[in-house]
């Protein structure tokens, strides 16, 4: 009987280790989510306007989260597919729609939260782990930082920008 903890659905950002959450001596498993988690962390213009999840049950991905442009959500769908034991491929992934008024946002929300002297050292990763979704002006903070003071503080900062409708803070705390 599959253990109920085997379905979870994963953030790319490294404080939250999917393996943690898998059954235990799924080995197949544990291996197709290490290479998706590569595979869409490798992906060509993921950035921190984007915020790609997943969920592994057995050889079937479920791909998840936001993305601006529509290349990425297809080459998503191709990078898992190339995974062997990767039978099936749900990309439930979507693509925010085209807004200059969101663009300006996204923007102002990187300068008002990476641009802050506390928050900038996120700013120097490859892929910085707070993750900025916009959606008609509404704005979720995606990812983990290291404490809830730099959760708080960029909930503060993303709040200050001008023409935002909302700010949702889904923002992890590392361990």
């Amino acid at each position: 009987m599959r253990d109920v903890f085997a379905t979870v659905v994963v953030a790319l950002t490294p404080a939250f280790t999917w393996a943690a959450a898998l059954a235990p001596g799924d080995a197949a498993q544990t291996r197709i989510g290490r290479e998706v988690r590569h595979g869409l962390l490798t992906l060509p213009n993921y950035g921190v306007f984007d915020d790609l999840k997943y969920r592994v049950d057995g050889n079937s991905v479920t791909l998840l989260g936001y993305v601006t442009r529509p290349a990425l959500q297809d080459g998503a769908e191709r990078a898992v597919k190339r995974i062997e034991g990767v039978e099936q491929v749900k990309n439930q992934i979507e693509v925010l729609p085209l807004s200059p008024e969101d663009d300006r946002i996204r923007l102002g929300e990187y300068k008002a939260i990476y641009g802050d002297p506390a928050l900038s050292r996120y700013a120097l990763q490859a892929v910085p782990p707070i993750h900025i979704i916009v959606k008609n002006g509404n704005v979720t903070l995606e990812g983990v930082v290291a404490t809830e003071m730099d959760k708080n503080l960029a909930e503060v900062r993303a709040k200050s920008v001008h023409s935002v409708f909302s700010v949702t803070n889904h923002l992890g705390v590392e361990k």
